[in-house]
């Protein structure tokens, strides 16, 4: 089950460090894929380097993905889960939009829910003509009943299936609210939502910079914000770099997205974004000497 952590991201905000155990995931798929020593070592690694949370997730959720099965995403997560359990006292996510995955997740040590799909990835799937039989059952759980009686957080994702919008900064405003008022039918309390303004999810390259721009409009929500720019496709169309290249945009995006009233960062790269965020910090919040 969950561990009792408390993170006050009043105080300071929170680097969330990036463990990927797929074989496709777009900057780092494979590396630890099956690797359990290996993710073990990388978990080190992150907690050492200033990540205060590891965001664990099982299927790629890249553009054009294909979703996997339940039992494959949880024979890929499960296992990586227990060992990391067993070995570090860090707070743990599971990176995952189905409400089985999310449960077992949970039983198995998770600490908290990241929906990329903010409560409708059962939407979602059908939308993909997802074929998986064990979704069929009278007693699977939605993803917000699985919140509320679990009483873990969440983060709750804005994701559409078209970057199709009237106005696309009210509209995203208004995305958010109704998976929240999912969230709040099933139980799940205020306390537990953090939100995910979806950077790379349904949106173009422009409304990718605007959205981190205005990162105080979602703030506005009252809830907490989390931003996950690193790696993604907004930073290589800045930069017209490859992929292996945007270290740089990467933390400027987290300074930027501090500076706009995000506290929590999921981001691969931990180090640099860790200094880079806390020495902004600091000097956002220096006294009059």
């Amino acid at each position: 089950m969950a561990q009792d952590y408390s993170i006050n991201i009043d105080r300071e905000p929170v680097i969330m460090g990036i463990l990927n155990v797929t074989p496709d995931s777009f900057s780092d798929g494979g590396k630890f894929y099956n690797k359990i020593d290996a993710a073990l070592a990388h978990v080190e690694k992150m907690t050492n380097e200033g990540a205060k949370i590891i965001d664990v997730g099982g299927e790629s959720t890249r553009p054009g993905y294909t979703p996997i099965t339940i039992k494959e995403e949880l024979d890929r997560v499960i296992p990586v889960i227990e060992a990391i359990r067993k070995r570090f006292e860090v707070p743990l996510s599971i990176d995952t939009y189905k409400a089985a995955v999310a449960q077992a997740a949970v039983d198995a040590g998770c600490d908290m829910i990241n929906d990329i799909w903010g409560f409708r990835g059962h939407m979602a799937l059908k939308h993909m003509k997802f074929n998986d039989t064990s979704l069929e059952t009278p007693f699977v759980k939605s993803m917000a009943k699985v919140v509320a009686e679990t009483g873990v957080p969440v983060i709750v994702g804005h994701n559409r299936f078209k970057p199709k919008y009237d106005d696309f900064m009210q509209d995203v405003l208004n995305d958010l609210r109704e998976s929240i008022d999912l969230g709040h039918a099933a139980g799940v309390k205020d306390s537990q939502i953090i939100v995910d303004p979806g950077v790379g999810f349904a949106k173009t390259y422009k409304q990718n910079l605007y959205i981190v721009n205005h990162i105080e409009e979602i703030r506005k929500m009252g809830y907490p914000v989390l931003l996950g720019c690193s790696r993604k496709s907004v930073i290589r169309e800045t930069l017209k770099v490859e992929d292996t290249d945007v270290l740089g945009g990467s933390v400027a995006t987290t300074v930027i997205g501090l500076d706009r009233g995000a506290r929590i960062f999921r981001v691969h790269d931990v180090k640099e974004n860790y200094q880079a965020m806390m020495t902004a910090w600091k000097f956002m919040n220096s006294q009059r000497y």
